[in-house]
């Protein structure tokens, strides 16, 4: 109990004392929640007293803290304590609370300051909140937002050009000291103006601490409607990664901008009609960002555990490594092909290997530039292994590919040579002089699935159908290696290949001597070897 505050009883009842018709709706809300609850488990939170409820209240985060409050009336009250809130108040902005002369409750402050202090790091790329400021410039923007700019030290505006009396009011400086350090004055009255850092400083002087300004504007606050902050913030949370993604897209200097465009699309498979638009208003910046795995995670809150900052300053890292490698692979005495296809496979290895690291924190340039040398190595591993481009093509869909370039196991690598060594062991049975016959017999369907360069999807896999069949063993001995598989695809090409024999004698029997129905493989000089059979 001793780690309990000491004024936890009084703010207790007055929390009590506080309820209002809010607190109604969410005890209404907890009675349709508990009626849920299948269990005396799930409700034994409310079944224990006011002191023991802190105890555990004080372990949760803010905005578990806010979720747990709309619960029940019981968890609102006792949730909604200053002490809780103190320490996350001074956490969150590096300044104590002042329970005994601020007008607001702490959640009510902390939740309006998280509110507030969001929306304003967004300001370079948040055109909302840029027309709520310069919209009226060189007016001074409303007399809400001032209050809350009173908080920054560093502000994108111009001078602050304003009454003495109005200067006094939102920062509480007194007018002697701003007379000390009067810069301008018009005729039409005491109009003073002055750099919104200078401003700052003066009021942090003139309070004696920056906990001091935060009581002052929160008390300027208290009475104030924050619906429309509530609802900025609101859509900042909807769209601050597309905001932001957006800006550091397309607000790049000149030089910076052409070169960024070319980096983003080089090698890409893209529709033009899309990228034509490029920067303008009606851009589909969200096609844009699915061109890159990492920009298309980033767009969906994915990296740096969802901090938006964090997670640009990863992808402008990724980007700066593309630019790197590209420049060293543009460097090697290459083909146009493989130059794209080590670009590409690099890239993709570059993600699988960081995309647990990028989703918890920053990654660097120089890790991402350390990974892609790595990954490059193994892109030109398995080239080498593939012997020539079209096998490389086809290899690239396998599991052990990926794998390889994951982890550098050869055996992956030894899994990958294994395939091709299967592929063409298939391809020459079927050319050999024996089974002449059975090749030029069998269906164009089947006789493609045993060529070598043919890619088996695995959604060819699937169903009753003879290519369907003959794939699935060609599939598992491709991936296996057992020979009863090989044994098994033997089989069905000599059973298929007798069944169309079997259907063209048919039809040869039926017709006048005179009529021969054309071969399916090699042309007329096929049936007599096939009339032998």
């Amino acid at each position: 109990m001793a780690l309990l505050h000491v004024g936890w009883e009084n703010e207790l009842r007055e929390q009590f004392s506080l309820l209002s018709a809010t607190s109604v709706e969410v005890d209404n809300k907890c009675e349709t929640e508990i009626t849920h609850l299948g269990s005396t488990t799930d409700t034994f939170l409310l079944h224990l007293c006011d002191e023991v409820l802190m105890l555990i209240l004080q372990e949760l985060d803010p905005v578990s803290l806010l979720r747990i409050g709309t619960t029940c009336r019981l968890l609102f009250r006792v949730s909604s304590c200053n002490s809780l809130w103190r320490k996350h108040y001074q956490a969150s902005f590096g300044v104590p609370f002042p329970t005994a002369t601020c007008l607001m409750s702490a959640k009510k402050a902390y939740c309006l300051l998280v509110m507030w202090r969001a929306v304003f790091k967004s300001l370079h790329c948040n055109r909302s909140l840029q027309e709520k400021l310069f919209g009226e410039i060189p007016n001074p923007p409303h007399k809400y937002w001032i209050q809350w700019l009173v908080l920054e030290e560093s502000v994108p505006l111009p001078s602050v050009t304003l009454p003495c009396v109005d200067i006094e009011s939102l920062w509480g400086v007194g007018q002697d000291v701003l007379e000390s350090k009067f810069k301008e004055k018009s005729d039409e009255g005491d109009i003073m103006s002055f750099e919104w850092k200078e401003l700052y400083d003066m009021a942090v002087e003139h309070h004696g601490s920056r906990a001091l300004v935060f009581q002052h504007v929160l008390n300027q606050q208290n009475t104030n409607d924050h619906t429309e902050l509530e609802s900025m913030h609101r859509q900042y949370t909807q769209c601050r990664f597309q905001w932001l993604f957006s800006y550091w897209l397309f607000r790049q200097p000149t030089p910076l901008d052409r070169q960024l465009r070319s980096i983003f699309l080089q090698w890409r498979s893209y529709r033009k009609s899309k990228v034509a638009s490029w920067g303008d208003t009606l851009c589909d910046v969200h096609y844009l960002a699915s061109l890159h795995s990492i920009t298309s995670d980033f767009w969906r809150g994915r990296l740096a555990r969802g901090d938006e900052t964090v997670g640009i300053q990863t992808v402008d890292n990724y980007f700066s490594m593309c630019k790197s490698l590209l420049a060293w692979i543009l460097g090697r005495d290459w083909g146009t092909l493989k130059r794209k296809k080590v670009y590409e496979d690099t890239l993709e290895g570059v993600y699988l290997l960081l995309r647990a690291e990028m989703r918890e924190k920053l990654v660097e340039h120089e890790r991402f530039w350390h990974v892609a040398k790595l990954q490059m190595s193994r892109v030109c591993t398995l080239e080498e292994t593939a012997a020539n481009y079209v096998n490389w093509k086809m290899i690239e869909m396998l599991p052990y590919y990926k794998l390889y370039l994951v982890t550098g196991n050869p055996i992956y690598l030894d899994q990958v040579r294994g395939f091709l060594r299967r592929k063409r062991l298939i391809h020459n049975w079927l050319y050999q002089e024996e089974t002449t016959w059975a090749r030029q017999l069998l269906p164009d369907e089947l006789f493609s699935l045993l060529e070598f360069d043919t890619k088996l999807s695995q959604d060819s896999l699937h169903g009753d159908t003879a290519p369907a069949q003959l794939g699935r063993l060609i599939w598992l001995y491709l991936h296996s290696g057992h020979q009863l598989y090989l044994e098994a695809v033997k089989g069905m090409v000599l059973e298929c290949a007798h069944a169309t024999l079997a259907f063209y004698q048919a039809q040869a029997q039926a017709r006048p001597p005179a009529h021969h129905p054309p071969a399916p493989h090699g042309g007329e000089e096929a049936w007599p070897e096939a009339r032998r059979f």
